[in-house]
């Protein structure tokens, strides 16, 4: 019961899947870090880069268990590509993100949060105002998606896929957040931007001023600026090997 299975897969999977799920681990630790976690639930998907193949964590471990050997590979149809996996997978996540890879088949990863604070400005008419530079960072490229329960119904796919278009973050409307990256880091550093920029909403909300509003012109060009910031990378490229550092510092074990 309480015991966890201890698979060791270094060395016996490409340097590319190994890679991936080293850094897709150190993600999900990342969550715990940063207190995003829900208990067993939501999820972080990885596409294994030059297959068809998907890492997910598996279902029943807290997020502080999942290690780079224990992730799950599965197809696009969720099924457990090796027979002898001791690890099941959620099937409600594999609906979202199973939705969202097909659709963007160039992100590698997308992330799946149910923060209190994303939850409660989903929920909201408004949905995200423009009351930061985290918030711009997000309104640049944002998406909504009706809740319809949870997400188990195969006819959700297309709508999920229809409201995300081309958008990196979505908020699920009564539900929480979801983000793209064309990376592992990419997809944290949006969730990051995202759930700053709804927990800096709930706090303005809460006060009795009246806000200052980001100019949409601002919004339309923080792509560019953030261009030069970068010097042409993505934020989540110049972040995520000091996240990396970080994770190894307090989990010596997730790379195993």
């Amino acid at each position: 019961m309480y015991d966890i299975p201890t698979p060791s897969l270094a060395g016996q999977v490409s340097a590319a899947e190994w890679q991936t799920r080293v850094e897709l681990a150190a993600a999900y630790r990342l969550m715990v870090m940063h207190g995003w976690d829900d208990l067993i639930h939501t999820h972080i998907s990885a596409r294994i880069p030059d297959t068809e193949y998907l890492l997910i964590n598996a279902f029943g471990l807290a997020f502080e268990e999942v290690t780079a050997s224990n992730l799950v590979k599965i197809d696009i149809q969720g099924n457990v590509v090796d027979p002898d996996s001791p690890f099941s997978i959620n099937p409600a996540g594999f609906t979202i993100h199973s939705a969202v890879h097909i659709a963007r088949h160039a992100d590698q990863c997308a992330f799946h949060v149910h923060h209190a604070d994303a939850i409660a400005v989903a929920s909201l008419q408004d949905g995200l105002r423009p009351y930061s530079q985290y918030s711009a960072f997000a309104l640049a490229s944002m998406a909504y998606h009706d809740y319809e329960g949870l997400a188990v119904e195969e006819d959700e796919i297309q709508r999920l896929q229809d409201d995300l278009g081309d958008a990196n973050f979505m908020l699920l409307r009564n539900h929480g957040a979801l983000t793209m990256g064309l990376t592992i880091g990419d997809a944290f550093m949006h969730m990051y931007d995202l759930l700053k920029a709804c927990e800096i909403q709930i706090k303005i909300d809460a006060s009795s001023d009246t806000p200052i509003l980001v100019d949409q012109g601002i919004i339309d060009g923080i792509k560019a600026q953030a261009n030069i910031v970068h010097t042409g990378l993505t934020g989540g490229q110049k972040t995520w090997p000091a996240m990396m550092r970080r994770v190894k510092r307090a989990y010596p074990d997730f790379d195993q």
